[in-house]
């Protein structure tokens, strides 16, 4: 079905183009292109170069931001009404998909002719800037909301895969801990059964006190442990313990000793009975228990600081300014980064400790951080070195973040904080991180930002104002 022409009718039932004088309107007219979309058809894909304002006659056309690959709604057009404007007035790529959600009548008209009559109707002007920075507003807050969730979404990727394995440890130890308990309260009721002598009894207790000492310190290092359980294998096959090596580990982790075991069993090396061996089984499991409670404590001691990282980096339960320790929140933000710090990304502190805190909005400030340290760690990939520094500049607390990735080129350096603009692929970025960052640090603390770019060197410090009234030393 092909497209009627755009009538004066049509334009006089929209704002701003009822302001426009009659000859003005026929013109328009004379010069618009009619076109007809079907319903899923396409007039303008996210990212596009375009140039014309579009006059919906009828029909309804759907909105849509691609975000994380998929098309977020964020509102819808209804005819008679007009769209476009924003591409033709800040000369940038269309920053939303538009698409036929019925079957529509469309009329275009030149961005050059659009900006004629701005330029001739104050009018027209005023009411078609007016409407932009509406729809303007309208997609901040929706992309302010979209970056918040993104940006939330991270950090609980990050904050689940860190609790992730010691919530496994913490499992796999619990599970582990009953079955050792009753096999080792089975074994003191036999032993308990030959009416052992008190000396031999105390001599095995206090091998096992001790074991559990060096296990509750750490263990044996590395390379000790390696070479002793090679030497307690052999020597509890010579012994004849069945499935000799699962007692090797547990022993050398203790730092058991071939000596020791010898002085053990002297007594026992010929009784024809499980009693035999019964000890050392004893001995081997009750240090396997407690390197499964250190394991266990340890996973519930990495999950309750993770927590408390998460409490204090999103200073829950306390009012909206506090007294804040800039470090402490660079170091809980970079909490939730580790499991994107572990890819090769090196990490290096030059932290002033004589800084004081001040008084400040601290989740906002660490969503500045959040933003800043994602960014840098996105620019270096897989490897390179990540460099955070404080001091006192001027009467300021200074904080640089500083990366190794390739760097800003000289023609966007001016734009990165403008609304919107990217240099990410479509869905990948709103263009709201730097001016969030930016908003944050000039409006809400009165601060700067400075940024020095060069290849294999991205410095962004923020400098934020230390008032006498204000300052508190830790």
């Amino acid at each position: 079905m092909s497209a009627s022409a755009l009538c004066m009718e049509h334009l006089r039932a929209i704002a701003p183009f009822n302001h426009l004088p009659q000859e003005r309107l026929e013109w328009v007219c004379d010069r618009a292109t009619s076109l007809q979309l079907s319903k899923g058809d396409y007039l303008v894909k996210e990212g596009d170069l375009t140039t014309t304002i579009y006059v919906i006659a009828s029909g309804r056309l759907g909105i849509t931001r691609q975000s994380e690959g998929l098309a977020m709604p964020i509102g819808q057009h209804d005819g008679p009404g007009y769209i476009g404007e924003i591409p033709v007035l800040t000369d940038e790529p269309a920053p939303v998909t538009i698409q036929a959600m019925s079957d529509c009548e469309i009329h275009s008209i030149a961005g050059a002719d659009f900006l004629t009559l701005l330029h001739e109707c104050r009018e027209f002007e005023r009411q078609v800037f007016r409407l932009m920075q509406q729809r303007v507003r309208g997609l901040e807050s929706f992309l302010r909301g979209r970056e918040k969730m993104a940006a939330l979404g991270t950090l609980s990727a990050g904050l689940a895969h860190e609790l992730n394995n010691p919530a496994a440890a913490l499992v796999r130890s619990l599970s582990e801990v009953v079955p050792a308990i009753r096999e080792l309260e089975k074994m003191n009721m036999l032993y308990g059964q030959q009416q052992p002598d008190e000396a031999d009894t105390q001599r095995w207790q206090s091998v096992r006190d001790a074991g559990y000492d060096t296990i509750l310190k750490g263990g044996a290092d590395a390379v000790t442990m390696s070479d002793r359980e090679d030497e307690l294998l052999d020597w509890l096959e010579d012994y004849g313990v069945a499935q000799a090596w699962k007692l090797a580990e547990p022993l050398a982790l203790a730092g058991i000793d071939i000596p020791t075991l010898e002085k053990l069993t002297a007594s026992w090396r010929d009784n024809p009975t499980q009693l035999r061996d019964m000890g050392i089984r004893w001995l081997a499991l009750s240090f396997e228990m407690m390197s499964m409670v250190q394991s266990g404590q340890s996973g519930a001691e990495r999950i309750a600081t993770l927590v408390k990282s998460m409490k204090s980096y999103s200073y829950m339960d306390q009012g909206a300014q506090q007294m804040v320790d800039l470090h402490q929140g660079l170091e809980d933000t970079l909490r939730l980064f580790a499991f994107k710090l572990k890819q090769g990304i090196k990490v290096e502190r030059h932290y002033d400790t004589t800084l004081p805190k001040l008084m400040a909005h601290g989740s906002e400030l660490n969503q500045v951080w959040t933003n800043l340290i994602d960014n840098a760690i996105d620019a270096m990939g897989d490897s390179g070195t990540l460099t955070l520094r404080t001091c006192q500049f001027q009467g300021s607390a200074r904080v640089e973040i500083i990366d190794t990735g390739p760097g800003i080129p000289p023609e966007i350096k001016s734009r990165i904080y403008e609304p919107f603009f990217t240099t990410k692929g479509v869905g990948k970025g709103s263009g709201l991180g730097l001016e969030t960052v930016l908003r944050i640090v000039e409006n809400r603390h009165h601060g700067t930002i400075g940024l020095d770019t060069a290849p294999g060197h991205t410095c962004f410090a923020v400098c934020l104002p230390l008032a006498d009234a204000e300052m508190i030393h830790a």
